[in-house]
């Protein structure tokens, strides 16, 4: 299927902005001048959540180090029962760029789509951090999140992550420490949207994709590059859960992919994986798709039919 229309007249509106030095692909950035045009390119791709019925507030979670990490919680005000069920998110955005705002439309339309409490994680940025940190930082909050769950109204036996690009890296990495050692609290669910699941090699959709299509094949590589200690850090299944075992137990998967995306064939990729082990996993594919599209809801339909997806599978896993 052909690139959506509405997403080829946005990425054709980019081009000419990238002509006159505007919108400029990443790698050609400053990290600090990545993470501004990444913001504010958030703010036209979707609406804002005035109109939703929801309360956010801060709060924070201490890493194992001691640093304080912001996280951002959205409750529901339609949900009246008590204690409610929970979400933890985990941005996309490379490593290297992403905010709670960047995110924030996303997490507050989940919140009130699915009836749950969302927490969105500020997890420590690359270079300045780098590989695990991004990954120790989500286990402290997942370990907060159970340990804080009751003063938060949140059921403690009833939580779920989710994250998008390298976000669902990070879910896909957490899901299977927390199968591996048995935790006695697991994600009922976990949802990988777009995922990061191999970069120890390219596939066939980063050539496919790679131009031309929001996510450039060189700013991936560049992402990688911010957050690797060494090349050898992308062969850690902590960095390519492609590359890792699935163990038993493992929390059922909803896997999101686009089909005009880089990371199209890895995603498959990493379903068959599940699938093979005998995990319980549920592909959705969206035809015409690129990249991060479910933050393009100002753009795409298709951004909200992902969205009730992923409400409805969350709402069925947390009852």
């Amino acid at each position: 299927m052909a690139l959506n229309p509405d997403i080829a007249a946005y990425l054709e509106l980019v081009g000419k902005g990238r002509s006159s030095g505007k919108n400029l692909p990443m790698h050609l950035l400053t990290v600090q001048q990545a993470r501004e045009q990444f913001d504010q390119s958030s703010a036209l791709m979707d609406s804002g959540i005035e109109e939703l019925g929801i309360t956010v507030e801060s709060l924070t979670v201490t890493a194992r180090d001691g640093v304080p990490l912001s996280t951002r919680l959205y409750r529901p005000l339609k949900a009246a029962a008590q204690p409610l069920p929970g979400l933890l998110y985990l941005h996309g955005g490379g490593y290297v760029v992403g905010s709670l705002d960047s995110h924030d439309t996303l997490c507050a339309s989940l919140a009130e789509r699915a009836g749950c409490i969302v927490i969105s994680l500020a997890y420590r940025l690359a270079p300045e951090w780098r590989f695990p940190t991004a990954v120790e930082d989500a286990e402290d909050a997942w370990h907060w999140l159970v340990a804080e769950a009751a003063r938060l109204g949140i059921d403690p036996q009833r939580l779920a992550l989710a994250g998008d690009s390298v976000g669902g890296s990070l879910c896909a990495v957490l899901s299977r420490e927390l199968a591996l050692r048995e935790a006695i609290s697991q994600p009922r669910l976990q949802v990988l949207i777009y995922p990061v699941t191999d970069a120890s090699r390219p596939r066939d959709s980063i050539e496919r994709y790679g131009v031309g299509h929001l996510l450039e094949k060189d700013s991936l590589e560049w992402f990688y590059q911010q957050y690797q200690r060494s090349a050898e850090d992308r062969q850690d299944p902590r960095f390519s859960p492609l590359l890792g075992t699935v163990p038993a137990g493992l929390a059922p998967t909803l896997l999101i992919v686009a089909e005009c995306d880089p990371l199209h064939d890895e995603g498959l990729a990493y379903a068959e994986l599940l699938q093979r082990s005998g995990a319980q996993v549920e592909l959705s594919l969206y035809s015409g798709m690129t990249h991060d599209f479910l933050r393009m809801g100002a753009l795409v339909d298709e951004a909200d039919e992902a969205k009730d997806l992923i409400a409805e599978r969350l709402a069925a896993a947390l009852a």
